[in-house]
């Protein structure tokens, strides 16, 4: 039994003696256990003694310190795999962040024309992610920064501000974006001429402390004058003289520029450079008048000698008694300077003289783009305008805390036009319905037509929504009791800063008059209007009338009165003379060759009639002996069928009575 006892425990314990030697095998102790198990069983077998009875107790308790030992081995081999998981997974999150960050970095590269809209908290992080600030990414970012803050600053100037802003103005950096600055002022003062007074301010404050602004600004001013008149563009040019003509009263330019701009106005006389140069003179008259007395008395000698020929519209000699008029009044409503704007003292003054046919002018058009410069030149550069800066506002240059603010607020000014600029996808026509209720707003809000351009052009109105200021246009006056011309004078501007507007119109024109029937006789009177002041102001083309047909067949009630509207507002506005002139003109043939049909006695009958019944037969005197020269020819026609007629009669009745003779012979 003992025996017996003896096998059952070794074979029990075997498979812990060979767990023991397999987990020990790894640290090279295999060997070890193996003889002390072997010899401890052979001496219980040999002895034959009760003491193998102990011996299972002594391998149980060999065992649980050999069970405690592998706990910590395996917690040790599992805490550096767990240890290699977390460090990988900080490396894929790590990596995972470079990628994204280097995504919108390369879409920032497409710019405004191709890239997508990144929000304002993305565009903080990437300025805070770029470790070299000299690098052309980040040069990139900081040229749009500096574009949207000077348009921004100069579309928000005015007679109040004008101090606080210039003040801002000059903690941009303004000789990298001189540029930039001289395009917004120019673009800011062709949509609102109103406000000439206010940028020419503007640009004397800034002409005192950097004249290459000035210098930049005074050279693309006159090229633009040279291509607007060059082109016969009226409305261009009269903006660009009026800059010009401010600038001399803020002494930025000299006195000389104004003169030739006279002289050349009045060489060859027509009347819009008449026009053109008195409202020139008005401008900058008392100017002229206190820096140059003599140069003003040979341009008022020249004005008089005009009047007195005669050879000019009786219109323009009365512009020209109005602006000496003016000249009586010494300018009341033309002063040179207001006292608000008369922001720099005379010595501080920097006058540039610049001659207006010098072919070698430059407008220096590349400095309006984006170039990226070497770190060191551009650090260099940095570093120089905050000298310059600091030295202009009489701020130190370690105030942390201004720097700080100012941070802040150009931050939101960014956020501000990045949310401005955001393009939304809409095709619920929410976006559309959201335009139009702006376009109303504005149009409702506004005191003057050119205000409301302005306005309207600032819009972020894509391209193919321009119709949808065109009809706002015409609805709104079609709504009023009584024509205002404020809508027209509205849509004659727009037409003529951008010809998409003036397509539009047109296109506007064909649409109402197809659908004139369904409107109320208010209305119909309202919109007639509104495309007449268009017609005679040349807004648009008079090719819109070639589809009218005035018959009895091709029209009804209601177009009768829409054409009558047009043509007594024509004739109101320029006279019968003129309009006359006009439709006998030969090139007008083919558009107002429909008023006036030739084609058959009745439907030249019925234009006749028509235009006698609503006052304006005069039109029709050419028509009149068309028509009479074409019932003489009606007539000798039936004469000659009736004698025709007659004669065969007679034929007839001869044959008839020879016959009958020669049957009674």
């Amino acid at each position: 039994s003992a025996h017996l006892g003896l096998a059952r425990t070794a074979h029990r314990d075997a498979p812990a003696c060979c767990d023991v030697t397999g987990a020990m095998a790894k640290k090279k102790k295999k060997s070890g256990s193996s003889s002390s198990s072997s010899s401890s069983s052979s001496g219980g077998v040999a002895g034959g003694t009760a003491t193998p009875i102990a011996e299972p107790k002594k391998e149980e308790r060999r065992e649980e310190p050999e069970r405690e030992e592998r706990k910590p081995r395996q917690e040790e081999e599992r805490k550096p795999r767990q240890e290699v998981k977390q460090e990988g997974g900080d490396e894929d999150l790590e990596a995972y962040r470079k990628r994204k960050i280097t995504q919108i970095e390369s879409l920032e590269k497409l710019g405004r024309s191709g890239g997508v809209y990144v929000p304002p908290y993305k565009l903080a992080r990437l300025h805070q992610d770029i470790e070299d600030k000299t690098s052309p990414e980040f040069q990139r970012q900081a040229w749009e920064a500096l574009r949207k803050s000077i348009n921004g600053l100069v579309n928000k100037v005015n007679v109040s501000n004008i101090k606080n802003l210039v003040e801002e103005l000059f903690q941009e950096n303004l000789v990298r974006g001189r540029g930039l600055f001289v395009r917004s002022i120019v673009r800011a003062q062709m949509a609102s001429p109103g406000f000439t007074h206010v940028f020419a301010a503007l640009i004397s404050v800034v002409n005192s402390k950097l004249p290459e602004v000035g210098d930049l600004l005074i050279r693309r001013v006159i090229l633009q004058f040279r291509r607007a008149y060059k082109r016969n563009d009226k409305i261009v040019t009269t903006a660009a003289i009026k800059f010009m003509a401010h600038l001399v009263n803020q002494k930025v330019v000299s006195e000389l520029l104004a003169l030739h701009v006279a002289t050349l106005l009045l060489e060859r006389v027509t009347d819009d450079s008449i026009e053109v140069c008195v409202s020139f003179i008005q401008e900058c008259g008392q100017a002229l008048e206190e820096l140059s007395a003599a140069g003003a008395h040979a341009i008022y000698e020249r004005f008089r000698n005009i009047l007195h020929e005669g050879e000019i519209d009786r219109r323009v000699q009365y512009v020209i008694e109005g602006l000496f008029e003016v000249r009586r009044k010494k300018y009341s409503d033309f002063p040179m300077l207001v006292a608000e704007l008369d922001l720099v003292d005379e010595e501080d003054q920097i006058t540039h003289e610049v001659d207006l046919l010098d072919d070698t002018i430059k407008g220096e058009e590349s400095i309006n783009i984006f170039k990226a410069q070497p770190p060191e030149e551009y650090a260099a550069d940095e570093a120089k305008w905050k000298h310059i800066g600091a030295e202009i506002l009489g701020i130190e240059e370690h105030d942390g805390s201004d720097s700080s603010t100012d941070s802040d607020d150009s931050e939101e000014e960014k956020a501000a036009d990045q949310k401005a600029t955001q393009k939304i996808l809409d095709f619920s026509e929410q976006d559309l319905v959201n335009l139009r209720r702006s376009i109303y707003l504005v149009i409702m809000s506004s005191l003057h037509f050119e205000e409301c351009v302005h306005k309207i052009l600032k819009l972020n109105i894509s391209e193919g929504q321009e119709k949808e200021v065109c009809t706002m246009l015409i609805d709104c006056c079609a709504m009023d009791k009584m024509f205002n011309r404020f809508f027209a004078l509205q849509a004659e501007r727009l037409s003529r800063l951008q010809p998409v507007y003036q397509e539009h119109f047109a296109a506007m024109f064909d649409q109402q008059f197809n659908t004139v029937h369904r409107l109320e006789t208010n209305k119909l009177r309202n919109i007639g209007k509104f495309f007449s002041h268009l017609l005679y102001t040349d807004a648009i083309p008079w090719t819109i009338l070639s589809q009218v047909k005035i018959t009895e067949e091709t029209t009804t009630s209601s177009s009768r009165i829409f054409i009558k509207v047009i043509f007594q507002e024509l004739c109101e506005q320029w006279g019968i003379k003129k309009l006359a002139a006009r439709l006998a003109d030969p090139d007008m043939q083919e558009a107002v060759g429909g008023f006036f049909p030739r084609d058959h006695p009745k439907n030249m009958r019925f234009a006749i009639n028509f235009f006698t019944a609503i006052g304006l037969g005069v039109l029709t005197e050419d028509l009149r002996k068309q028509l009479e020269h074409a019932q003489v020819i009606q007539k000798t026609k039936a004469i000659e069928e009736q004698t025709t007629g007659d004669s065969s009669d007679s034929d007839s009745d001869s044959s008839s009575s020879s016959s009958s003779s020669s049957s009674s012979s």
